[in-house]
């Protein structure tokens, strides 16, 4: 680790007049690019951040504030020592010793964000789920031939696919423009909006052309808002939760998937119009999050990267229990975003006669190249991208939109599938709880590895329960048993994983790109295996169906034991660590350590100890 120390100075460099060259000669990003903006106020003195402090309030125009923030700064530069700092108060002192022993002890701005992220996460899961039960009726009424022999399955495949079509070529990718601009809250408003007329546009339509457009327009919301919640969320929160908001996302996406389910087992009895219903009842969870993100705050760190910093200040002060920590947390993030921002060559920062001088070239492009060019986040980028191609591998969104016409094909009566498709959504929800706390102590990649398997025999047994007599009560009891148990192994594992893992695998100033991407992979083979899984279940019966998916679940916890590091209660420095192992030494590792490791003491019950990859210095 030695050889990261000369570059952790560059700090020190950014008020010294320097340019932004000067500044980084000698920087390996291959290396050192996240252990650079770990604490970037460390390496300075008590001297050099008093003066830093002062000709940033200066440059910045919050000179009123100057003693708040040179506080704030000592306790962001050492947060174990912060009752020693001089003229800190009574009730500053018990806020910042809550943030460690009360960390959900927070302001009402601060829930009401989490509140309208939780609400924009349940949009998206009753959005994905609208079409289940609809699927039962809507091709009839356009005259479509349900038969299996017809072309016609096709067009089921591709209108249930059309909103992971456009949130992965489009929705994902207009997120960074569209907040560039428009900010978080921008985002999401347009987003939500972009949700309620799509699925009330749905309930009108009059042919299946039409519905399709719908369903593209819809996934041009869902795609922006995936983007940019997770997001808004970090972005406005502590530290000592931000990991439980960023894993909240998949928890309440599995709340609306309930909820979905239970509109559609509600409204069935309608008769005619009962699909209309079912597809235009997902606007009612968009009411909410248009006219609750209105009353939140902005993203602090979107303020700061626009040198709002007034609104930033009182961005922070609406998010944080009192004005010493909005300063603290003010002035960090411009120290990390000025940082990143010279590192990444995006701009350059002088001082001239005591004011800041700053020039920005925005080059979104290369930080997109960088992804695969840079040895340590070409890491992270395979990594996330497996964990987020093995959540539409596993086969949870095909269960997703077609488990209603799945338990028919099972020959349940319509109610009986909508019955079964709605405990299947609750098993779903209920079973992420545990997550919450398992994720941080089990581990991320441990989960997957574990609940991996069992997804794959649950599903080859329901595959196999089709051979069943269908006149015997077993047929559809076993066919709903390990269905549910797929879900039940699902909801901890590879459900909240990939969105938490793909947040922490990306360097900070990677994140928002390295999202984007991330979520399109997920979403674009979510299309894929949408618009195939009719043709496929109709080519292999629902059995040969269930099993191919049964034999993706095996491929995909191949590629997880080979690919996926763990990143559990790892700090920055030592995630830069871990990514910085090459790709061939993590995977012989994995083959010649751990897996003769796993036989002997899991199968053959023998003492032995695991030789560790990964040498910390704490160690």
């Amino acid at each position: 680790m030695d050889e990261r120390k000369p570059s952790l100075g560059l700090s020190r460099h950014i008020y010294s007049g320097r340019s932004a060259e000067e500044a980084l000669k000698g920087v390996d990003l291959n290396r050192n690019i996240e252990a650079l903006v770990e604490n970037p106020l460390s390496h300075l003195t008590p001297e050099q951040l008093r003066r830093d402090v002062r000709a940033f309030a200066q440059a910045k125009d919050l000179t009123q504030y100057s003693e708040l923030l040179e506080r704030g700064a000592q306790i962001a530069k050492d947060p174990q020592f912060y009752e020693a700092v001089e003229g800190i108060t009574e009730l500053e002192k018990q806020a910042l010793h809550d943030e460690r022993t009360r960390s959900f002890r927070q302001p009402r701005a601060l829930y009401l964000t989490i509140v309208i992220c939780s609400i924009g996460a349940a949009v998206q899961g009753w959005d994905q789920t609208g079409s289940n039960g609809a699927n039962l009726n809507w091709p009839a009424a356009f005259g479509l031939d349900t038969d299996r022999k017809s072309n016609d399955f096709w067009i089921l495949g591709l209108v249930n696919a059309a909103p992971y079509i456009a949130a992965s070529l489009i929705g994902c990718w207009l997120s960074h423009p569209l907040n560039y601009y428009l900010g978080r809250r921008g985002v999401i408003f347009i987003a939500a909006w972009f949700c309620f007329f799509s699925v009330l546009g749905s309930a009108f339509t009059q042919s299946w052309v039409e519905l399709f457009i719908c369903r593209l327009l819809l996934g041009i919301g869902m795609g922006t808002k995936a983007s940019t919640i997770p997001v808004l969320a970090a972005e406005s929160s502590p530290a000592s939760i931000r990991g439980s908001l960023v894993m909240g996302w998949q928890l309440w996406v599995s709340f609306g998937i309930f909820l979905g389910f239970t509109a559609n087992l509600v409204l069935y009895q309608l008769g005619d119009i009962a699909w209309r219903l079912q597809f235009g009842s997902a606007f009612i969870p968009a009411v909410p999050l248009i006219i609750g993100i209105y009353f939140c705050p902005e993203s602090p760190r979107w303020y700061i990267k626009k040198h709002r910093y007034h609104d930033a200040f009182k961005s922070l002060q609406r998010l944080r229990n009192t004005p010493l920590q909005a300063a603290r947390d003010l002035y960090y993030i411009h120290a990390q975003v000025r940082l990143e921002e010279l590192m990444l060559g995006d701009g350059d920062i002088t001082v001239s006669e005591g004011k800041e001088q700053y020039t920005s070239n925005g080059r979104y492009a290369n930080r997109f190249i960088q992804l695969f060019t840079i040895a340590r986040i070409r890491r992270a980028t395979l990594a996330a991208s497996v964990v987020m191609i093995a959540q539409q591998m596993c086969g949870i969104n095909i269960m997703a939109f077609y488990s209603s016409t799945l338990f028919t094909e099972a020959k349940a009566s319509e109610r009986s599938a909508l019955l079964v498709s709605w405990g299947f959504g609750l098993i779903n929800f209920a079973f992420a709880w545990p997550a919450v706390r398992s994720i941080d102590r089990f581990g991320r990649r441990n989960l997957l590895l574990f609940t991996f398997p069992h997804m794959a025999w649950t599903l080859l047994a329901a595959g196999f329960s089709f051979y069943i007599p269908e006149d015997s009560p077993a047929h559809l009891g076993l066919i709903t048993l390990f269905i549910y148990l797929f879900a039940a192994f699902y909801s901890p594992g590879e459900g909240p994983v990939p969105f938490t893992y793909s947040a922490e695998a990306f360097p900070l100033f990677h994140r928002e790109v390295g999202m984007s991407l991330a979520v399109s992979i997920n979403l674009f083979w979510a299309a894929v295996l949408t618009v195939v899984y009719p043709k496929l279940s109709d080519a292999l019966t629902p059995t040969g169906a269930i099993g191919f998916f049964a034999g993706l679940n095996v491929i995909a916890l191949v590629m997880i034991f080979l690919w996926v590091p763990e990143t559990k209660q790892r700090t920055l420095e030592e995630l830069d660590y871990i990514f910085a192992v090459p790709t061939r030494t993590h995977m012989r590792y994995q083959v010649t350590k751990v897996l003769p490791y796993s036989v002997n003491r899991y199968i053959l019950r023998k003492d032995v100890e695991l030789e560790q990859l990964y040498k910390f210095p704490s160690t």
